[in-house]
């Protein structure tokens, strides 16, 4: 963790991000999942998807060259950013002279990180999540235990096939694990879609900004056994139930008292199913 380097004089109107990038000599790492957003409009547009963050705490993965960052501390919120590119932590620190402790920078993985720890309960997540990490990170934010988490919401920016994936509906092309991970006790949507132009370099594909909210846990039901059947059911996607599941003790006997056709598979049954499956298996 870094301490705020030496303070200057606040400018008008901030610096633009391309200037700041070249300044810094920073381009977008491959290897990291990096795509910078350079429109400040957009960002802000991002930064107030939450609703109003003014005094609340916002966690931030990869903040890069520090667009998002600015435009989240803008708000009123307090950032806590994590970031292992050591390239941008000079950028980043000088966002200090402007915000002063309502900016803190960790140095590190954001898959170590213990996020409860460094926010406190009732944080925002908003992130430009780097694309190689950013699945990784959603599903270990939906498995949280305890319920509900220490996130209040999610604002988080995808490939928008993933995008797609996180607020399927069953029975459809991208209906899935993460599907099913992301709707069973939480609620997500598509907030809005990017296109590729807006980022520097231009990714190959749109990307969408997702915003999820925690619901109730449904009772009865382990995030552990709901991970176990997904995992199973959907790990061989295109074989019936009876085959996915049949290592699973007690599995099949549970679809039968549940009046689930063993023959069907994974993708045709709904949230609601998998739940009650999860349940009698808890």
């Amino acid at each position: 963790m870094r301490g705020p380097p030496r303070r200057c004089s606040v400018s008008a109107s901030p610096e633009p991000l391309r200037d700041v990038i070249a300044r810094h000599g920073l381009s977008a790492s491959k290897a990291l999942g990096q795509n910078f957003i350079l429109d400040r409009q957009l960002l802000a547009r991002i930064a107030a998807m939450p609703g109003s963050l003014d005094g609340a705490t916002v966690y931030e993965v990869g903040p890069g060259p520090g667009g998002l960052t600015r435009a989240l501390l803008d708000t009123g919120a307090k950032v806590v950013a994590v970031e292992r590119d050591r390239r941008c932590i000079a950028a980043l620190d000088e966002l200090h002279a402007d915000f002063g402790d309502r900016f803190r920078l960790i140095e590190g993985d954001a898959l170590k990180i213990d996020e409860p720890a460094e926010t406190g309960a009732g944080a925002h997540v908003v992130a430009n999540l780097p694309y190689n990490i950013g699945t990784a990170l959603l599903l270990r934010w939906l498995a949280a235990d305890p319920w509900p988490p220490w996130w209040r919401s999610l604002t988080l920016m995808f490939q928008k096939e993933v995008a797609e994936r996180i607020v399927a509906a069953p029975d459809s092309e991208h209906y899935g694990r993460l599907s099913v991970a992301a709707q069973w006790r939480a609620s997500p949507r598509i907030a809005m879609t990017v296109n590729r132009s807006a980022f520097v370099p231009p990714p190959k594909v749109t990307s969408a900004v997702v915003h999820i909210v925690p619901a109730d846990t449904p009772a009865g039901v382990t995030p552990r056994v709901m991970e176990q059947v997904t995992e199973a059911a959907f790990g061989q996607r295109r074989k019936m139930l009876r085959s996915s599941l049949k290592r699973m003790p007690g599995a099949l006997d549970a679809l039968e008292q549940l009046g689930i056709d063993s023959q069907r598979r994974a993708e045709t049954l709904s949230v609601d199913e998998f739940v009650q499956l999860a349940r009698a298996l808890s």
